[in-house]
């Protein structure tokens, strides 16, 4: 008895659940792999964009100047340029207002980054849920299915008097394709989302000590 256990024919005779497992996996390995690469270019940009932001931010140019440049620049209302534009348009707001404290001044500026802030972390954070998702669940969808083609195989052997190896082996093997598909599409989701939190973190932390930078600064331009 010649049994063809190659991939494709076991994926083609395998049961209707099966296939439909090892269809949803591969939908969620494609799905997740487009996040990864969408998520890869967004932070990359991100990273990107506040180099070149600290830059200038350091080079000595004056704020005023800098806030004019970027304040009609759709490009520059993400990111750390964009929680600069919002604490300084505060700033502008409550020095105009004769407001004569530095600290409300400075507060007023930190609630507005804070937003600012709030609004880029969500951007940047956004499908990471899904990345998580699909890790930690593909693996027991093709469980699922390695679980019900087993099943399928030795209920089949109910109906033979003399069971074989190359009779349940088909069976076998198709359901754990489903097992190695769910795997396939986890331990990238994994990966991509360890490492993006990560870097999303950092970015975090990158944010939050140019906004207390940054407060100083404008309380400190209050006081003159």
């Amino acid at each position: 008895m010649n049994t063809d256990l190659s991939i494709v024919e076991l994926i083609r005779d395998a049961s209707l659940i099966v296939q439909l497992v090892m269809l949803l996996l591969l939908l969620a390995s494609v799905a997740s792999w487009a996040v990864i690469f969408q998520k890869r270019r967004a932070l990359n940009a991100a990273r990107a964009d506040a180099d070149s932001f600290e830059k200038r931010f350091w080079s000595g140019i004056e704020l005023s100047s800098l806030y004019k440049q970027l304040k009609d620049d759709d490009r520059a209302q993400t990111g750390m340029a964009g929680i600069f534009v919002a604490g300084f348009r505060e700033y502008l707001r409550q020095v105009k207002q004769g407001e004569p404290q530095p600290e409300r001044i400075g507060e007023a500026a930190r609630r507005a980054m804070h937003v600012a802030q709030l609004r880029e972390l969500d951007r940047l954070e956004a499908n990471l849920a899904f990345l998580a998702t699909v890790g930690s669940t593909s693996p027991y969808v093709g469980l699922f299915g390695t679980v019900w083609g087993i099943m399928n195989a030795f209920r089949a052997l109910g109906n033979v008097q003399q069971a074989t190896l190359a009779m349940v082996a088909p069976g076998i093997a198709e359901a754990l394709i489903a097992t190695a598909m769910g795997l396939f599409a986890a331990i990238p989701a994994v990966i991509a989302y360890n490492r993006y939190a990560d870097r999303v973190e950092r970015l975090e932390v990158r944010y939050d000590t140019f906004l207390e930078e940054f407060v100083a600064i404008l309380q400190r331009n209050a006081r003159q």
